[in-house]
């Protein structure tokens, strides 16, 4: 029996609804899916707050009950598009299609002759990453952005206070 196995990447800063929703779209499709968690080497930034290990405690913890068998596998970032789905296949399992809307990933791995399809975006306007960093930083209600188990993690690892202290400066 052929496995079908996908990769789809991501910042995950942090993990959120639109993520699940999508990824609980490819498990409808594939039996393994390979989650890249992008810009691995960057943390403590306003843009950037999570660390790579913590960005898969929450992808972790938040697809528990999902239906499909998942890596999730931190990818740092290559200054050099040209050979960065060759660095993507080199830290991964093999896989046979990705999914992506981001135009540069589809544009790179068409390239590269993998497939790639587009997942429907789940409330875009709404579950984004800068958002639920946006409602952190103006302590507005950022919990209903992303799963439980997500917000257990950024409790844990003191997320918002780390966020608003990284977003500070030094300028009066």
């Amino acid at each position: 029996m052929h496995m079908r196995r996908a990769f789809y990447i991501g910042r995950f800063q942090p993990f959120h609804l639109g993520h699940y929703s999508i990824i609980n779209s490819i498990a409808q499709d594939v039996d393994e899916l390979v989650i890249g968690i992008g810009s691995a080497q960057k943390s403590h930034e306003p843009r950037n707050p999570f660390t790579a290990g913590e960005r898969v405690m929450m992808i972790r913890h938040a697809l528990e009950d999902a239906d499909v068998m998942h890596y999730a596998i931190p990818i740092e970032d290559l200054q050099r598009n040209a050979v960065w789905v060759s660095h993507i296949i080199s830290m991964t399992p093999p896989f046979e299609l990705v999914y992506s809307n981001n135009p540069l990933v589809i544009q790179l791995f068409k390239e590269a002759g993998i497939i790639v399809r587009q997942p429907p975006m789940y409330q875009r306007e709404g579950y984004s990453g800068s958002e639920t960093r946006r409602r952190m930083l103006n302590d507005e209600d950022w919990r209903v952005l992303v799963p439980e188990a997500v917000v257990d993690v950024i409790d844990e690892i003191d997320g918002v206070n780390r966020l608003k202290s990284v977003s500070k400066t030094d300028i009066d």
